[in-house]
């Protein structure tokens, strides 16, 4: 039985290896043999863009304030208040403005009835005066006292406006219809208006028009027009595509530094784009970030072909000896393939974005070219023989496994 076995499996292995020689000699080597990547010229969208973040923001915000000192009394508005222009939205504490006032009021009744006096002994002096009956030292100071009485009293005029609009900025009305997005104070607050007005209330004019004021690195703010579309995402509702356009580009720059382990300073500068931004559903909310695609090539439904069309060439080794070639003198040129023959076609090209180039004139709809060539790779196929316990020692043990050792 031994030897029977022996034998059988010594055939099995003859008729493998004449069978291997068959197939060889029937199947020619694949290594040199060349394909053609076609594709057909058809019409679609073309669009290169550049990326950017940016923060939502009202169009029109206005920040409240106080141009007095004292104490907040009274609030009238709070978070998300819709209020209308002129609205009365706080109020600040009166008692030392009104005395103030008061003060001013009575210097000014003051300075007013002694400017009035003066006036009439003026007017009286230079009656007696143009008829020579006082002398010129009398006149002289009927003048003086005049004057002076009269720069007083314009004076305390000017004051006592001055006490009246300052007891009228403690009425704080809001200046636009708005919607309250931010309230800095509360009641019994005390705020201190010096070189800087403090900040009462942050109102937005109309939330159903946003913008999106986005920062563009200056690699990419060469491309970036007023007119570009937008299209931007937030993370409070990411299955949400929003649409704009690009309104301004800020010719001043944001500069932020960033430095690294190594003392090494390098400077990030930003531009600010802004772009509108319908918010007719309320979804787009102050201060939320937004990811934002500007689209710097934006063409719709252009005849285009992949642009590695326009990089194919033609010429060996990327060709059969027996292939023909009708080629011609253009800048740009796609080549199409009948039978064994190359033609080139001249092209006129408009917008790429590296994938597709749109074609102006040359082609037409539905065109077959050839995008680019591929020599082929020998493929060496393996052979194994089926898992028996006993194998020819004469031929070697497939790749990446251990030699049964012979017992």
């Amino acid at each position: 039985m031994k030897i029977t076995k022996k034998k059988t499996v010594l055939i099995v292995i003859i008729i493998a290896i004449i069978g291997i020689v068959i197939w060889m000699l029937s199947n020619p080597s694949k290594k040199n043999e060349i394909t053609f990547d076609t594709a057909i010229v058809t019409k679609r969208d073309i669009s290169n863009s550049v990326t950017a973040t940016g923060s939502i923001e009202p169009v029109t915000k206005v920040e409240v304030g106080t141009q007095v000192s004292g104490i907040i009394d009274k609030l009238y508005a709070d978070y998300n208040s819709t209020v209308t222009k002129g609205q009365l939205i706080a109020e600040m504490d009166k008692v030392t403005l009104q005395s103030e006032l008061d003060s001013k009021q009575a210097a000014y009744d003051g300075s007013k009835a002694e400017y009035e006096y003066q006036q009439k002994k003026y007017a009286r002096s230079k009656t007696l005066y143009d008829k020579n009956l006082i002398s010129d030292t009398e006149y002289e100071e009927a003048v003086y006292n005049y004057e002076k009485a009269k720069s007083t009293y314009q004076s305390q005029k000017a004051e006592l406006a001055k006490a009246k609009r300052n007891l009228a900025y403690a009425t704080i009305t809001s200046p636009i219809d708005g919607v309250v997005i931010s309230r800095d104070v509360e009641e019994g607050q005390t705020v201190a208006a010096g070189f800087e007005t403090p900040t009462l209330f942050t109102i937005a004019a109309d939330l159903t028009q946003m913008q999106v004021v986005a920062d563009v690195d200056e690699a990419d703010i060469g491309g970036v027009e007023e007119g570009q579309r937008v299209s931007f995402t937030v993370d409070a509702y990411p299955n949400d595509t929003f649409e704009g356009k690009v309104m301004q580009i800020r010719l001043g720059d944001e500069s932020s530094s960033n430095s690294s382990s190594t003392s090494s300073t390098s400077t990030v500068v930003t531009y600010e784009v802004v772009i509108s931004a319908q918010n007719p559903e309320y979804k787009l909310k102050p201060r939320l970030t937004a990811n934002v695609t500007i689209y710097i090539l934006d063409k719709k439904d252009v005849l285009s072909v992949p642009a590695k069309a326009l990089r194919f060439t033609p010429e060996a080794p990327l060709i059969n000896p027996d292939n023909k070639i009708i080629d011609c003198k253009a800048e740009h040129k796609i080549w199409t393939l009948e039978g064994n023959t190359f033609t080139a076609h001249p092209v006129k090209i408009g917008i790429t974005n590296d994938i597709y180039t749109e074609i102006l004139d040359g082609v037409t709809e539905g065109m077959e070219i050839v995008t680019e060539a591929t020599i082929g790779q020998q493929t060496n196929p393996e052979i194994f023989i089926g898992e028996s316990k006993e194998q020819n020692p004469f031929m070697p043990g497939p790749p990446g496994r251990n030699k049964k050792d012979k017992k």
